[in-house]
Parts: structure tokens; sequence; C-alpha cells
């Protein structure tokens, strides 16, 4: 099993130049700003995760890549390795998402992270894959209420039409946390849906974008998902106080956890970043191999 991480570094200036060149504005630094947790992610995988046989970072340029990354022990992925030409360079993570199964090297089951995704707890196989199938929790949704659950539907209708399904009323929203895949599932699909994949593709989101769903429900509708949900926490930095994201760190009651970023004052931003960094190495204090 193997686990691919998406990641992008919005203070580098080559990433900067490219951004500001292909879209016409300024870098949204609230958007794309580094929490400076990365390596509590590998930390946790190092830890919680030792059935990995390989990771994968997935970045746009080498100059993403952080120093401190071990690349004797951490496969780096360019977005040029994976993503066809005619896309790049991309902003948009649910274009990067629909090619993660063309990485060189990549197992038959994978874990696909974002990098705010955290093992806090140790982990088995099973939690993750069982029997060749995928495991992760399965919800019905009624109408999208943002850009991101549009996405989803969009992905569910897609797969729908791919397995020769009438999709009804309700979309499917796998649970948000690492999404277990199968290459094989994802190419097989890619195939089917290759010139429809390709045309949803666009530099920055927009409405019409497909995102990674669309494997998980292709995988679901065909059989390969066993619907059960994972033992995870889930915090919104707009509403968490730091008192009980810095409990939870260093006491974590759950195996997984995902911290989401959302739009935040400096300051908030300041204190919180300064609580989870506290609060990560008093969880995770050793380096692990990932690490240089």
């Amino acid at each position: 099993m193997d686990i691919v991480i998406t990641y992008v570094d919005g203070l580098d200036p080559a990433w900067q130049k490219d951004y500001e060149q292909y879209t016409n504005q300024p870098v949204l630094e609230k958007r794309f700003r580094d929490w400076g947790t990365l390596p509590y992610l590998f930390r946790g995988i190092a830890e919680n995760m030792p059935f990995i046989r390989k990771v994968h970072l997935v970045v746009s340029h080498d100059s993403q890549v952080p120093a401190w990354i071990n690349r004797e022990q951490v496969h780096i992925v360019l977005h040029r390795d994976i993503i066809p030409q005619e896309f790049l360079p991309t902003f948009n993570s649910t274009a990067i998402e629909m090619f993660l199964h063309r990485i060189d090297d990549l197992d038959e089951e994978f874990l696909y992270f974002n990098d705010d995704m955290y093992p806090m707890q140790p982990c088995v196989a099973e939690d993750f894959f069982r029997d060749g199938k995928g495991v992760i929790g399965m919800s019905s949704h009624i109408w999208p209420s943002n850009m991101y659950k549009t996405h989803c539907r969009n992905s569910y209708r897609a797969a729908c039409a791919a397995i020769g399904k009438k999709p009804g009323l309700c979309f499917l929203r796998p649970q948000h946390i690492c999404s277990p895949m199968l290459k094989s599932q994802c190419e097989e699909l890619y195939a089917r849906l290759e010139q429809q994949i390709n045309a949803s593709v666009t530099r920055v989101r927009s409405h019409g974008n497909l995102n990674q769903y669309l494997y998980l429900d292709y995988m679901y509708l065909g059989g390969w998902i066993v619907n059960r949900r994972h033992h995870k926490k889930h915090f919104s930095l707009g509403v968490a106080s730091p008192k009980s994201l810095c409990q939870f760190i260093m006491h974590p009651t759950h195996k997984l956890a995902c911290i989401n970023d959302v739009q935040l004052g400096e300051e908030r931003y300041v204190e919180l970043k300064k609580t989870m960094l506290y609060a990560f190495n008093q969880r995770f204090p050793n380096k692990s191999k990932f690490e240089v």
C-alpha cells in the first residue's frame, strides 16, 4: 500500500510567478499559506502506518520540495510527470486529482492524503483496504450548497454514467479523509471517460470540475468500496479553539484527523499556527525516515 500526498508552497517564487502569469491575479496568500505541519504528517505515517510501502509527494516544481525531505525515502512527483502538458501549469487541486493514478511505480492499493490530514494513532492496513476493496464511509446529499459539493455531484453523475446507472436526486459524498484508491479501477474509469475528464480540467477551480470522488464513486458503484466510516476527528480552524486543538493533537482520541484551513485573520492564523506546531511537536517529537 502506498500513500500519495499533494502539496503546494504558496511562498515559492517560481510557483508565484506562474500563478500571477497564468491567472492574471495576485497570489491569494491566505488560500495557499503553509502552516508548517507537513513534517508531522510524515511522522504520523512513520509511527502509525508501518505497513506503507512508499510515499509519493506531488508538487508543481522541484523548488516546492521542502529542504527537510529525504529524497531517498520520498518519491518526488512533478505535475509534468503525470498531467498532460496542455493543462500545465495548474493551480487547481481537482485537476491534479484526475491524474494521480499515472504516478510511476504506484501500488495497486494507495491512499490519497491532502496535506491537512494526519494519522494520529496506530492504524492497521485493514482500516483502509479489506479483501481488495477500499474502506471509507459514503453519505447521500440532495443539494450542492457550495462549489465543493457541486464538484461532488458532478463526479457522482459522471461515475453513474460510466457504470450505466441513472443518477437519482441525491448524490454521494465520501467521508472527508484519506481516500482508498485502486489504481486499476482509476485506470479503467479514466479510459472510459478520458474525453469528459479532460474537458472538465481547468487551471483554477470552476463549477464544472470533477474531483477525486469520481474514482471513489465509481469504485463504490462497482462494488469495490466497503461503506464503513473511518475513526476520524474533523476540525475547522474557523471555529476550533486553540485549547481543544492542542488537547486533541497531544492526546488524540481518534486514529485520523483532518484540520481544515479557512479564511482567517492574521492574528488568529498566527495564534493557531503557534498552537498547532507546539502540540504536534509534543505528539511527534522525533524525526522520521522521511526527513534528513
